[in-house]
């Protein structure tokens, strides 16, 4: 097995949680599986950095003698706001050469500067997605995943999912078994899957500010398998199910049906994830009635069936025909 080497670049403003937690997942493959990895750190000039916390990072060396890696991976946070014109020169000079480009949250901001994500489909922390699609128009920027793979770019939303992505490609290069032990070694989930979105429904959508339809978007969130109808809805709202239709998506920012889509498939997704049920009682238990209409959701939604997302993401053994 040759060893990879995973090339992490430093600046000041870096956040540090985005440089530790990859660093952590590679360190602790390579102590699971010694050959594995050779994790490195440089800056530009070698210097030490200050990162966005406060904290002071050494790297082991400057950019220009750093070897050449077969992961690069380019972490974000306050530092990106204003790009380094020499970083992005370094990066759009080496980048090339990498085996495969990484990025955590904002991260793809440099990445996307030095031209690297040109043709690609990337994504930022929530935060930034806008902006990086109106300075980038060139990147085809995706604000719902946790982390999304194009070829050989990778890149990911925000701080933690820095670690979601690290175990994936663990898992890709090593297999699963080694993933699972180092996700068990830092106590978190194995992975979550690239397409599980940054917010929850209810963060994503904005809170209505009228009391009546506040009240409608917590009693789709309490009773997905209720009557949701724009009717229904409007008659609990005690509006026109015109008027209610306007108005909530005036105050929300999304319209009432794409907003209880997102619930009820929020909502099978947590049974899937949390409970043994099975996936009929989880489609009725979500409001969709019958397996079938769950599983189109869930193929046009995240590209996968339940019973894929359940073997995948429940850290519990399930059977996932049930």
């Amino acid at each position: 097995m040759a060893q990879r080497t995973v090339l992490v670049v430093l600046f000041d403003g870096v956040q540090s949680l985005d440089v530790t937690g990859p660093v952590e997942v590679f360190t602790g493959a390579e102590t699971h599986t010694p050959g594995s990895y050779r994790v490195r750190t440089a800056s530009l000039d070698g210097a030490p950095v200050r990162t966005s916390s406060g904290l002071t990072v050494v790297p082991d060396g400057a950019l220009a003698d750093a070897p050449d890696p077969h992961t690069l991976l380019v972490p974000g946070g306050q530092g990106t706001r204003r790009s380094d014109p020499e970083l992005v020169a370094w990066l759009r000079a080496h980048g090339p050469l990498a085996e495969r480009l990484v990025s955590v949250c904002t991260g793809a901001v440099l990445l996307a500067a030095a031209g690297l994500l040109d043709g690609h489909r990337a994504t930022t922390h929530w935060a930034y997605c806008e902006t990086l699609a109106r300075d980038h128009p060139a990147v085809c920027v995706d604000p719902d995943p946790i982390y999304v793979r194009d070829g050989r770019v990778a890149t990911s939303a925000g701080v933690t999912s820095g670690i979601d992505l690290a175990l994936a490609l663990v898992e890709e290069d090593l297999g699963r078994a080694v993933a699972l032990a180092v996700a068990r070694h830092l106590v978190v989930f194995l992975r979550r899957p690239g397409n599980q979105a940054q917010f929850s429904a209810q963060l994503a959508a904005q809170t209505a500010q009228r009391a009546p339809l506040r009240e409608v978007q917590q009693w789709i969130t309490e009773h997905p398998d209720d009557d949701l109808s724009v009717e229904a809805l409007a008659a609990r709202a005690a509006l026109s199910p015109r008027h209610f239709a306007r108005a909530f998506q005036a105050e929300t920012g999304t319209t009432p049906g794409r907003y209880v889509d997102r619930v009820r498939l929020e909502h099978a997704r947590r049974l899937l994830e949390d409970t043994g049920d099975g996936v009929g009682e989880v489609s009725r238990a979500s409001g969709y009635g019958t397996p079938e209409a769950m599983r189109r959701a869930f193929l046009k939604a995240l590209g996968t069936t339940p019973a894929e997302y359940r073997r995948r993401f429940s850290p519990a053994p399930a059977d996932p025909t049930r």
